[in-house]
């Protein structure tokens, strides 16, 4: 990684990632806003920017957004997640200086026109209804608000249609003006672009953003709890999780490591042990899911509703195993997953861009991927088993969704992790 970071003066961050064998280039803004920093009452307002974005300023038109950077064969989209929002482009070398001017355009400049908002607003909330009709999609947004209840954290990115419905044009215009500062922006770009005429176009396109200070930001409570939701389905959707880390915290790497271990491809031991050898799912798979100051670790299955009697116990089981169980050559092999996809990710020039920009967020520095493998390679059959006692202490969560009538009481799965 040939990486170089400017700061202009009103806070805003430049991040480059040169990488002169390709032809493009991705470039993007990232801006430290998410779910985590809205009032209840707004729940959803970071996505519904986000949208709304794109759909017209002082001078461009939401069709003119998108032909421009289609006129040169880029591609243009944005996101939004817990922590932060992200807008991104791809283009040809020959065309940062448009991207740039487009995405500094849209954060500045949006005008939010009435009829851009209710049309927008319209669209968000089918996104919502839509979600609700994919179990596998919607039981995490009851397994996180059951995790973090009453919390900014466990809310869903994209918010309740109740609430959408009355976000008003005034409060989104406020919210922008207010949260989209310079010092929660991180400017990134990986691909073929020097440094020197990234920095200088940024601070030309960029120079109408405020240098406020960060608004406070509710701190993670993890509690843990039960969610059960009866539905005409076909398949139980189930997750189960406990008290996590944060991307700082010393056990993020051995943390990552165990959830590819557990259920992090088709020789963990989950996907080993209950779909090749008893059949009991299509689908099963750990994860781990980390935040500025805390996290989550969870395991998510799809099965019938016959099946699921089965296959609890031998979830627990698996998770207890863990704790006193663990032999070095799958160690070695988690190890080597979790370093292939480190490294491949480096072949994207989208990747490096966004990882750039995430890190400088987080760490307030690059770290290279050196020092990620190092991490990586540092960790051993007794570190899972610690962190594995550690996870096993804390609270469960559980949610399910589905035809959930032989689901195990709550109570009686918890005992199965003591």
């Amino acid at each position: 990684m040939n990486v170089k970071i400017t700061t202009l003066s009103n806070g805003l961050r430049i991040a480059s990632d040169y990488m002169g064998t390709v032809e493009t280039v991705s470039v993007g803004a990232w801006v430290a806003v998410g779910t985590r920093h809205e009032e209840q009452k707004l729940n959803g307002i970071s996505h519904l920017i986000e949208h709304l974005a794109f759909k017209g300023t002082k001078k461009r038109s939401a069709f003119s957004i998108a032909a421009e950077i289609e006129a040169v064969g880029g591609q243009m989209n944005a996101y939004t997640s817990r922590e932060n929002t992200a807008f991104y482009a791809k283009v040809l070398k020959g065309d940062v200086a448009l991207a740039i001017d487009i995405i500094s355009d849209i954060l500045q400049n949006s005008t939010i026109e009435p009829n851009e908002l209710e049309r927008e607003r319209q669209v968000v909330i089918q996104e919502i209804h839509q979600s609700h009709d994919i179990p596998d999609d919607i039981i995490f947004d009851h397994f996180q608000e059951t995790a973090y209840p009453n919390q900014a954290i466990g809310r869903p990115i994209l918010g309740k249609a109740k609430l959408i419905k009355d976000i008003k044009r005034k409060t989104l215009m406020e919210y922008m003006k207010v949260q989209y500062s310079a010092s929660r922006i991180v400017v990134a770009a990986a691909g073929n672009v020097e440094h020197d005429v990234l920095v200088e176009l940024a601070e030309k396109a960029f120079c109408n953003l405020r240098n406020d200070p960060d608004t406070p930001k509710e701190p993670i409570n993890y509690q843990g709890g039960d969610y059960r939701e009866i539905r005409d389905l076909e398949q139980v959707h189930l997750v189960m999780g406990l008290d996590g880390v944060s991307y700082k915290d010393p056990d993020y790497y051995p943390i990552s490591v165990l959830s590819t271990l557990l259920g992090g491809g088709m020789s963990s031991r989950l996907f080993q042990e209950i779909r090749e050898k008893r059949g009991l799912v299509y689908s099963i798979y750990s994860f781990t899911s980390s935040f500025e100051d805390g996290g989550i670790f969870g395991v998510y299955a799809g099965t019938g509703k016959e099946e699921v009697g089965e296959l609890l116990p031998i979830i627990c089981f698996e998770l207890q195993k863990l704790a006193e169980n663990i032999v070095d050559n799958e160690v070695a092999r988690a190890r080597a997953q979790l370093k292939a996809s480190t490294l491949m990710a480096l072949e994207s020039t989208a990747s490096r861009s966004e990882q750039i920009a995430r890190q400088l967020q987080i760490f307030d520095r690059i770290v290279p991927a050196e020092e990620v493998i190092k991490q990586i390679d540092k960790v051993n059959a007794a570190d899972l088993k610690r962190i594995t006692t550690r996870l096993l202490r804390s609270e469960l969560t559980f949610a399910a969704l589905g035809p959930i009538h032989n689901v195990e009481e709550f109570n009686s799965i918890k005992r199965r992790l003591n």
